[in-house]
């Protein structure tokens, strides 16, 4: 039976869903609905529907307009609308988890506490606060660096670093002007970040390669932070800083975490720590990670639908299998962004010309459009991140040469890029920064 498939979202990581899916053997006709009309998504669909993607009610009238059999949640915010309760209340199965299970990543303070009552492998010292003034005499009496977070979602450019982006007054400051009465304060962590994203469903917890993502706005890892600047995978599945201990450390945290939840179904993506004491939990999110998703699926090579049928209907998900090539995934943004973004400018990349570009180096090249606006002479930036370029080669260096290659024929006037990511520069530092924490 061809299965019709409801994905609800508009950005980058669901133009990569959406790309997954129209590769996918089982026949699938795919349906997109989002806020914003995603031009990358609205070419693989039959059809685009613009609407509120975080009302349950505006996405299950289109889902059963269009009779969806699955849908695809990309983003956090209609996890925590309920929209997956909703499609479940009129039988259609969503492949991500309801609203209470991603509480996970929608209530940062549910995941401390989680962790603790559950005795999760690696937690850190943490004070949760429903008072912003109590808040600020905690950070301000603390002895030593915290991170400050937002209970709630902030679309990754919530937290505070003290010792590192931030001085602790900064902290009291940005707290005291912002919206929030409800606050986490957590031990500051010092080391290398990295993310494993895992299929899960039933008693199945199958993991994809790590990759680490570039979440500070400039080169160098300066500036505010962004929902993701870019990101990298290697070949050989894990990280060139990490270790096979570290890989199994990884699953055992996202195994135990999933155990504790019990009906937890979708994709569970953790963000890690690599410290001196070991790997350590940053967060969990209930959903691929943005741009994380563009490393990911560009080289799994089991079918995606296939993956959502068996999920839904309770057999054991499929084998995961991927291709052993590395990923350097580059966002561009518009120039500015994210404090003062100038919107406007018209995007040219020829993705033809990008593959061409891309054969050189015996790979490939991926574009995945975010948030633009389409008009009748072409797609121009908004204030958001606007589209990102992956290379994807058989060397993280061969996969950023061609990450480069495709946006330096784009070119670069009135856009933003982090054209450090996944050079052999960068990764080198991370590499010789575990090994000065590992004390060789």
């Amino acid at each position: 039976m061809s299965e019709t498939v409801l994905l609800v979202g508009g950005g980058g990581r669901e133009h990569a869903i959406a790309r997954a899916v129209d590769e996918a053997e089982e026949p699938a006709t795919l349906y997109a609905c989002a806020s914003n009309r995603n031009p990358g998504i609205a070419r693989l669909a039959e059809e685009f529907e613009t609407l509120d993607e975080n009302d349950p009610d505006a996405v299950v009238d289109y889902a059963l307009e269009v009779g969806a059999t699955i849908a695809a949640i990309g983003p956090e915010s209609p996890l925590q609308a309920g929209v997956v309760d909703a499609l479940e209340d009129v039988d259609v199965y969503a492949f991500a988890p309801r609203e209470e299970d991603a509480r996970i990543e929608t209530d940062k303070a549910f995941q401390r506490e989680f962790m603790e009552a559950n005795e999760i492998p690696g937690r850190i010292d943490y004070e949760t606060f429903d008072d912003v003034d109590d808040a600020c005499n905690y950070v301000e009496s603390y002895d030593g660096d915290v991170a400050v977070k937002p209970v709630g979602l902030t679309g990754g450019k919530g937290v505070r670093v003290t010792g590192d982006q931030v001085t602790t007054d900064e902290a009291v400051a940005y707290m005291r002007d912002s919206d929030w009465d409800d606050w986490v304060v957590e031990e500051r962590l010092v080391g290398e970040e990295f993310t494993v994203q895992a299929f899960v469903a039933g008693d199945d917890v199958l993991v994809s390669p790590a990759v680490q993502d570039h979440k500070r706005a400039y080169e160098g890892d300066e500036g505010p932070n962004t929902g993701g600047m870019g990101s990298y995978s290697d070949a050989s599945f894990q990280l060139p800083f990490m270790t096979e201990a570290d890989s199994v450390e990884a699953l055992r945290i996202l195994e135990a975490t999933v155990d504790a939840l019990e009906d937890y179904r979708g994709v569970l993506y953790g963000q890690f720590m690599l410290t001196a004491e070991g790997v350590k939990v940053v967060e969990f999110n209930a959903r691929f990670g943005d741009p994380e998703a563009m490393n990911t699926l560009p080289v799994l090579e089991t079918d995606y639908v296939e993956l959502m049928q068996a999920a839904r209907d309770g057999r054991p998900l499929p084998e995961l299998e991927f291709a052993e090539q590395a990923t350097v995934c580059k966002y561009a943004a518009p120039e500015g962004y994210p404090v003062d973004p100038k919107a406007g400018t018209k995007v040219a990349v020829d993705e033809e010309r990008a593959r061409e570009v891309a054969s050189d180096y015996d790979g490939d090249a991926l574009l995945f459009y975010a948030s633009v606006d389409e008009r009748d002479d072409g797609i121009y930036t908004t204030t958001s991140r606007a589209f990102a370029v992956v290379g994807v080669a058989d060397t993280i260096s061969d996969a950023e040469a061609v990450a480069e290659a495709v946006l330096d024929e784009a070119g670069d006037e009135g856009l933003h890029v982090r054209h450090d990511v996944g050079t052999d520069a960068l990764v080198q530092a991370r590499i010789d920064h575990v090994q000065e924490l590992r004390g060789n």
